[in-house]
């Protein structure tokens, strides 16, 4: 199949996934494009593979993994290089997207033996919440937990900031954190990373069943929030700043619980 025209019905279908939402979640279909990330998707969630016109292999191990994932796969479209760029969106395309289907988790997915969970509350920042899914997989975390007024994970931005991680780190969505304490109390405890903690994050013990929780960019963890948690403890900082990143905390606390496991 070759596509020429934007208004093709299945170039109006990727334009909506890539854009909406709700779409995504109707569709259990999520938009992802660029030889690395492509390459490390598992072939059992590849839906539709689409390639410009101009797209030609190169030599780097993305590529040839790529080649691989590829070579025995026929649900590839070419499309003009005019109607790629219209779904692109990166500035300098690849000329190679794909329809993935959406991983689906059970909550017990994400326990392990041993838990290490990161709950977000309402994170907003898409490069965040990539930047948190990548580090949550390198610290060892079992899974990330996302209330329902975070960012969607499944959008093309946060999607291209985990650079493949996505397909590895399971995920659950609910609706806020109270009720999920309800659920994992007696597997995990829960600790809040807050401005007011008393102790510092070092000094508190990962080594057993532990969720993290990262607030708001803005406004941090809600005081609902904060009151479910085992315990609320803080990361110094120095020369006056009040708060880091919410990628940075998250990587810091993680990467202490891995630290305290070994």
């Amino acid at each position: 199949m070759f596509i020429s025209s934007k208004n093709n019905d299945i170039i109006k279908q990727i334009k909506k996934i890539k854009t909406k939402t709700r779409a995504r979640r109707e569709e259990g279909l999520f938009f992802a494009e660029g030889r690395r990330l492509l390459s490390e998707t598992p072939a059992g969630l590849l839906s539709q593979v689409f390639v410009s016109e101009s797209f030609a292999y190169g030599d780097t191990e993305a590529d040839d993994r790529l080649h691989g994932l590829l070579k025995d796969y026929d649900n590839v479209v070419e499309v003009s290089d005019a109607v790629f760029a219209e779904i692109s969106d990166t500035r300098h395309s690849q000329g190679i997207a794909a329809l993935v289907k959406c991983p689906v988790y059970a909550m017990q997915d994400l326990m392990g033996e041993k838990p290490l969970i990161l709950i977000l509350e309402n994170v907003q920042d898409p490069g965040n919440l990539g930047t948190m899914i990548r580090t949550a997989l390198g610290a060892g975390a079992t899974g990330i937990v996302m209330t329902d007024g975070c960012v969607d994970i499944f959008s093309p931005k946060v999607v291209r900031a985990t650079m493949g991680a996505i397909y590895r780190m399971p995920y659950y969505r609910v609706r806020d954190v109270v009720s999920l304490h309800d659920d994992m109390k007696d597997q995990v405890r829960f600790f809040a990373a807050s401005l007011h903690g008393q102790k510092s994050y070092d000094r508190c013990d990962y080594t057993g069943g532990t969720a993290f929780l990262i607030g708001n960019e803005g406004n941090g963890l809600t005081d609902e929030a904060i009151a479910v948690c085992d315990e609320e403890m803080q990361i110094p900082m120095e020369n006056g700043l009040e708060s880091l990143n919410a990628a940075m905390a998250a990587g810091i606390l993680m990467y202490e619980a891995h630290r305290q496991r070994q």
